[in-house]
């Protein structure tokens, strides 16, 4: 039996401005140090070779933890969930700002993906139960998939900006006011839907590990190579931790993942678009950052300033394009219509040289580029968690989330190794800012097939659904407030 919710929180509208805000700074943070890390491996002594460490353990945790999160997120209260990451992640910036070393700075990395990973899920959950299905809901739901391409830009951005003025340390201290902010205004979201039901703990491990292990080994094979053996230890382990994970969602009374969340093609379709996204999206910063400072000398705070295009461009295809086709257009179209859009950029941004006005080609791409991304991000967000139980919307939040965050470490893992490879194929003489941007280019063509295979998967996958469809009512879990 199912028990009614009360009604919607009378002030929803400043409860999306808090949850957008939370989304905002958990995505953000994965970017925030990319502009700034030169200047870190500096001040604390870490190696160059070590200095991805400070982006990937963010991502090691974030990833390894999503789903974990967000189920723990149906059990436990959403709102309750998202405070508590959120007092997390703010403690995780002050050991981060401190840190005297680069371990203690890795190691603050990790706990803020942890807190990440409990704050992102619970709040695309919590928009679900703030929002009644149909047209409010979408409109809501298209917000926060903006944040989810925003908040990468405007990481790089006030990275940039921080770095160079007041230096990197507030990279992380600038979390604490804005995380207290947002723990303020939670007042005003509603406490959400709770499921009751026990906690399928081995599940919880096994996932957890199982993603860890694979967002290593992806980064790791970047690095090391594919035949490194620890990158083949930790995939095989990925593998067998996957399988055994599978096993005992088939055999456990409440499932962590229930197959019901998959079930739905479109829904499925929905978190490949967005792993290919994560994929595409993060590598084409990285090799942007490496091309404006190691081949235009561009200072932090000018490197973070050159990304404005892409900020406009994702505010106009989440806010203006995207909704506008969404309202007009099936979600099939509207995936593969941004993909297209980015993949384009992608082909443009394959044109830099050393030498070129940045008005040519990496300004006027990176906005082209943010539009079709932006509708990407808005329409793989609601076509994710549209239609699927309440009790089950914080998993099924977790696992958009684990899609791009996913994504990132493959696209960029991968990427970087095919343009090293290009850089090092070039013919004797080629002069090293040549050589170095025909790598960055290859890369970020690279990117635009990840983004031709998301419009595949969403041709084939994904399927119209009418706006007003409502939510599946729940069929033997019992959902109650807190």
């Amino acid at each position: 039996m199912t028990s009614h919710l009360e009604p919607r929180a009378p002030r929803s509208g400043l409860a999306l401005l808090v949850i957008a805000a939370a989304q905002l700074l958990i995505v953000m943070d994965g970017t925030i140090v990319t502009v700034g890390l030169p200047v870190i491996g500096t001040g604390l002594g870490i190696a160059e070779a070590d200095l991805n460490w400070v982006l990937t353990s963010y991502a090691l945790a974030f990833g390894g933890m999503l789903l974990a999160g967000g189920r723990a997120g149906d059990l436990f209260g959403r709102r309750r969930l998202f405070r508590a990451g959120l007092v997390v992640f703010l403690v995780a910036s002050l050991l981060g700002g401190v840190a005297q070393d680069g371990t203690v700075l890795i190691a603050a990395r990790v706990l803020q993906g942890v807190g990440g990973a409990i704050v992102a899920p619970a709040a695309l959950s919590l928009l679900a139960d703030t929002f009644p299905a149909g047209p409010a809901r979408n409109k809501a739901l298209g917000v926060y998939g903006a944040m989810g391409g925003l908040g990468s830009v405007v990481g790089l951005l006030l990275g940039g900006a921080l770095t160079e003025y007041l230096g990197w340390r507030w990279i992380m201290f600038v979390n604490v006011p804005f995380a207290l902010l947002v723990l303020a205004g939670t007042v005003a979201v509603v406490p959400g839907t709770r499921q009751r039901g026990g906690i399928d703990l081995p599940g919880a491990v096994t996932v957890t590990l199982a993603l860890g292990s694979l967002v290593y080994a992806i980064n790791r094979a970047g690095s090391e190579g594919l035949t490194d053996g620890l990158t083949l230890a930790f995939g095989a382990a990925a593998l067998v931790l996957a399988v055994a994970f599978t096993a005992i969602q088939r055999g456990v009374r409440d499932p962590m993942l229930p197959s019901a969340v998959l079930a739905d093609r479109g829904r499925l379709g929905a978190n490949l678009v967005m792993l290919l996204m994560g994929a595409g999206q993060l590598a084409t910063f990285y090799f942007l950052t490496l091309y404006m400072q190691s081949i235009k000398n561009y200072s932090p705070m000018l490197t973070g300033l050159a990304y404005l295009p892409f900020a406009i461009g994702i505010g106009i295809g989440s806010g203006v394009v995207g909704p506008r086709l969404q309202a007009r257009a099936s979600a099939r179209i509207v995936l593969a219509t941004g993909m297209t859009v980015a993949a384009v950029a992608m082909a443009w941004f394959s044109l830099l040289s050393p030498d070129q006005n940045a008005l040519v080609t990496l300004l006027p791409a990176q906005l082209v580029g943010g539009i079709g991304l932006g509708i990407g991000f808005v329409a793989a967000t609601i076509s994710g968690v549209q239609g699927v139980a309440p009790q089950d919307s914080g998993i099924a939040a977790g696992l958009v989330n684990t899609s791009m965050q996913i994504g990132g470490a493959l696209g960029l893992a991968t990427l970087s190794s095919i343009a090293v490879n290009a850089t090092g194929g070039q013919p004797p003489g080629t002069a090293i800012p040549e050589a170095l941007t025909s790598g960055y280019t290859t890369g970020l063509l690279g990117a635009g097939a990840f983004y031709l295979a998301a419009i595949l998967a969403a041709v084939i996958l994904v399927r119209p659904r009418p706006a007003s469809q409502p939510e599946r009512a729940p069929a033997t879990q019992e959902t109650t407030r807190l």
